[in-house]
């Protein structure tokens, strides 16, 4: 039998083999990295955040969506209407910039005197994404006397830009784009009306006085929402039940004064509502982009609320003994409404579902804690109804927290003696971090939380177990210690371990940012998958990601000095071509290379690395792939006598890898 042709006989790698995307072609490869691509809705967002934009801006009253018959949607502003002359550098029309070009846009002069001191668009990619992923596009723009007019086809230019003098009839300023979403970029064509609409009326509820409308062309119908005093009507009418004591709300904006600690007009807007029972609201927003998935200004808010309710307990000695309040107590019952305005925000991915503004989190909480210790002092029978709510919270959780310890609580192994553990036993809070070496571990121990955060520091790189019998496991110190500490014994991908006496929710493992600590991650993700499958599958398990660089960056326009951190060469280069759009020259910054964690003081690990509300935590599962598959993988990558496959993945792939050295 003839032998098979190898996969590598058969491809051919050279200078040909090197493809360079252009223009949209990288959105239309993969729209997924740049859009939800569930069904349109967000692609439609995007310009309706431009108008937002406008009128957030102070230069637009009224936002008019359409939904046409034919599929399409059209969003009407009255703001300054986009720039249709030559670009002075590029020498094509700017409107024709904005919607065919990624990483351009009026959003990143951030300046004095800039176009947008505050918006939601930073990445300058959001129209241009929804003029790749749509069949045709046409805008029309009224500005300083003139209507200009051109339209697209798949992000192609198929009607030039035409301009004449407006009538008399039309408007003087605004715009009007008109969209119609390619179906096979999306699961589904059709548009969510429900989450539209709620995307809509909160447009209209955190701009009061704004006029913003839904037309259905097929209905004849059209929904009007304009807000006076929005958050406390808004979150009024959404409650599920009558609050315990009246809504707390407030706002606060920098002022020029301030502008040490914040840029003038950075600040937020709230509205937070204590039930008893019920389901709750909790609606977050930046620059008028809704934040589904939360962020550093709710942990802003959680944070300013918690302390402020602790110091009013503390002040009126409400505390029952043995009952110790954590953040969660004062914010399992809140609802909420607020709505951040961040000079420079930094979203999670490009459909800015969440928040990772470090500085977001002080803002907030520096202007919420003030305003509700304040509010309490003035109000003590509210406080302390408060109080009650809070402690039977506290109370509750302990109890619940002893349940568990009680099932656990027998023929327990003595803890490593190099383990710091933490205080609480509630597997909600409670996380270890699996930390390399012991200098990383002193910084650990003194930047963590005592209450909740645990740390075993660990010597050297541990041993490869793909390999290792389950008996011969405890031969190891490092990983006998590390299954001591966990409480849960090794066990196969078909077995049943006994995970009642887990200690700890999330297992986290912390190494260098460097290659080192990659392998040591890899080593470590090595014995997860093969002795303790579960803590995987059950989404125990979890990588923290330290930064690698510092800069330090001077102020710049309206914003003040500030430490910045990038987890990798990709981010610093990014971060650097921010702080040049901001206007800070090459000798003003200085970048520091963290060699290892050991060179993070206690104060940066914590900020980096630990604080839940601003740390960057990956979980670890099996993904697309499964445990099967998984398993091969593991098995080519770290088996003894599979060197030839290696070998041969590293000939294929290595051109694309960057190394560290």
């Amino acid at each position: 039998m003839p032998a098979m042709p190898s996969v590598k006989q058969n491809t051919h790698y050279g200078e040909a083999s090197i493809r360079v995307l252009k223009g949209l072609e990288p959105v239309k490869q993969r729209p997924g990295m740049y859009t939800r691509t569930d069904n349109p809705l967000h692609i439609v967002q995007e310009v309706i955040d431009n108008a937002a934009d406008e009128a957030l801006a102070g230069f637009g009253t009224r936002i008019a969506v359409t939904l046409h018959i034919d599929g399409s949607v059209t969003v009407d502003d009255d703001g300054r209407g986009i720039p249709f002359g030559l670009h002075p550098e590029e020498q094509v029309p700017v409107v024709e910039i904005v919607f065919t070009r990624l990483h351009a846009g009026g959003k990143f002069d951030k300046g004095a005197g800039g176009a947008y001191s505050f918006s939601g668009g930073l990445h300058g990619v959001g129209v241009s994404v929804t003029n790749a992923l749509s069949r045709r596009l046409q805008v029309t723009v009224w500005r300083e006397g003139q209507a200009a007019q051109l339209a697209f086809a798949g992000g192609d230019v198929c009607e030039r830009l035409a301009v004449r003098k407006a009538t008399g009839s039309e408007r003087r300023h605004g715009s009007s784009v008109r969209v119609w979403p390619d179906a096979k970029y999306f699961e589904s064509a059709e548009l969510p009306r429900a989450e539209l609409m709620h995307l809509l009326r909160s447009k209209a509820v955190l701009m009061p006085g704004v006029t913003v409308t839904l037309t259905a062309e097929k209905t004849g119908d059209t929904q009007t929402w304009q807000y006076e005093k929005g958050l406390r009507d808004y979150l009024m009418q959404s409650l599920a039940s009558d609050p315990l004591i009246p809504l707390f709300e407030g706002e606060q904006f920098a002022s020029a004064q301030e502008t040490e600690n914040f840029a003038e007009g950075e600040g937020a807007t709230w509205c937070v509502a204590f039930t008893d029972d019920g389901n709750l609201l909790r609606e977050s927003y930046v620059n008028l982009i809704p934040t589904v998935a939360g962020g550093t200004h709710e942990s802003g808010l959680k944070d300013g609320l918690f302390t402020a309710v602790k110091g009013f307990i503390d002040l009126h000695s409400l505390l029952p003994k043995g009952v110790k309040l954590m953040p969660e107590d004062v914010f399992s019952r809140a609802s909420f409404v607020l709505s951040a305005k961040v000079l420079d925000p930094q979203f999670q991915g490009q459909i800015k579902e969440r928040l990772n503004s470090r500085d977001a989190l002080r803002l907030v909480s520096s202007y919420v804690r003030p305003a509700l210790e304040l509010w309490l002092n003035q109000h003590v029978e509210w406080g302390k109804k408060l109080a009650e709510l809070v402690i039977r919270q506290a109370q509750t959780r302990q109890r619940a927290s002893q349940k568990v310890e009680k099932r656990k609580g027998s023929g327990v192994a003595v803890l490593p003696g190099k383990l710091t553990d933490c205080e609480s036993r509630d597997l909600n809070f409670n996380e270890v971090f699996l930390v390399e070496g012991d200098s990383a571990g002193g910084s650990a121990k003194m930047g963590r939380n005592k209450e909740t955060q645990a740390v075993l520091p660990l010597r050297g790189k541990v041993l490869n177990t793909w390999e290792v019998e389950r008996d011969r496991l405890f031969a190891n110190n490092e990983i006998h210690d590390i299954a001591v500490a966990l409480g849960v014994d090794p066990h196969g991908p078909n077995d049943s371990p006994d995970l009642s006496g887990l200690r700890y929710g999330k297992v986290c493992i912390l190494s260098d940012a460097d290659v080192d600590g990659s392998h040591i991650q890899v080593l470590l993700l090595t014995l997860f998958f093969r002795h303790f499958p579960k803590l995987v599958e059950t989404g125990h398990v979890y990588i923290a990601r330290p930064p690698l660089f510092r800069i330090d960056a001077p102020a710049r326009g309206k914003r003040p000095p500030a430490k910045l951190y990038a987890l990798d060469q990709g981010e610093l280069e990014a971060a650097l071509d921010k702080l040049r759009k901001e206007g800070a020259r090459e000798s003003q910054w200085t970048i520091s290379r963290f060699k290892g964690l050991g060179e993070m003081n206690a104060e940066q690990l914590w900020e980096t690395t630990l604080n839940p509300e601003t740390r960057r935590l990956l979980p670890v599962s099996w993904g697309v792939l499964g445990f099967a598959e998984t398993a091969g993988a593991f098995t080519k990558l770290m088996g003894k006598g599979e060197a030839a496959s290696r070998r041969e993945l590293m000939e294929l792939h290595g051109d694309e890898v960057e190394v560290d050295v």
